[in-house]
């Protein structure tokens, strides 16, 4: 089968589909629609036919483009148009995960499959309602159960709905612990260099501090500072001394 045959058929499954179709999804869709047995597609030309519609939709003036996400291949809005679709949709788009439900929802995505039980050990709190939360809304799902925990508690662990909605493919795809703390370490370090500046600062305050004090010591031996910076003779101290009968007039 010519890829040019291929591509288009791809490109209108992908855009037909409700969910994120994967390359052998692809394969057994075109094959089933258009293949005769001695001349059907294989595995390398729907890989081929997809990085030609990926290329394709790329491009600047499409507002939409081909990406992997959730498992399989979709057509998503450009991120330059969210707020722009977002009109379509209203509070939908607005809607936000509680706190609570956001430290569960990242403590399965980090550690599943992972019981109820365990997710409350981290959590220092009872966690059935923000479980429930994200199994209503396909966040979550039930994996199974530990067989080997006392009463086989069940396994909870993050669905498809929730690699598609972060744009992932699989849990291994998040964000690794070791980056966030190295990004913390980065800002911690940039405070610190704020600090070191700040202290910096004051010193040279105090140093500035000191030379002001000179001209004082100056005046004593009758030597001051105009208003243009110079270093003169003080007339009036030395008119008093002349008028007290100092021996040097």
């Amino acid at each position: 089968m010519e890829l040019s045959q291929i591509i288009p058929h791809i490109e209108a499954l992908i855009f037909a589909s409700d969910k994120p179709l994967n390359n052998e999804e692809l394969l057994e869709l075109l094959n089933n629609a258009l293949a005769f047995i001695e001349d059907r597609a294989s595995i390398e030309q729907v890989e081929a036919a997809v990085e030609g519609i990926r290329e394709k939709y790329s491009a600047e003036f499409y507002a939409f483009e081909l990406k992997q996400s959730g498992g399989g291949w979709q057509f998503l809005t450009k991120k330059e148009y969210h707020k722009t679709v977002a009109q379509l949709n209203g509070d939908k788009f607005l809607k936000r995960l509680s706190v609570a439900a956001l430290e569960t929802l990242a403590i399965i995505a980090y550690k599943q499959p992972i019981t109820k039980s365990e997710i409350e050990a981290i959590r220092g709190v009872n966690c059935d309602y923000a479980v429930q939360k994200l199994l209503e809304k396909d966040l979550v799902i039930i994996s199974g159960r530990n067989e080997e925990a006392v009463g086989k508690p069940l396994l909870y662990a993050t669905s498809k709905s929730f690699m598609d909605y972060f744009g992932i493919n699989s849990p291994a795809d998040l964000p690794q612990i070791t980056e966030v703390l190295m990004e913390e370490l980065v800002q911690a370090t940039i405070v610190n260099a704020a600090a070191e500046n700040t202290d910096a600062a004051l010193t040279a305050h105090e140093d500035n501090s000191n030379h002001l004090a000179e001209p004082a010591a100056m005046v004593s031996s009758g030597l001051v500072v105009n208003e243009e910076g110079e270093i003169v003779e003080d007339k009036q101290k030395q008119d008093e001394e002349d008028s007290t009968g100092n021996p040097e007039s």
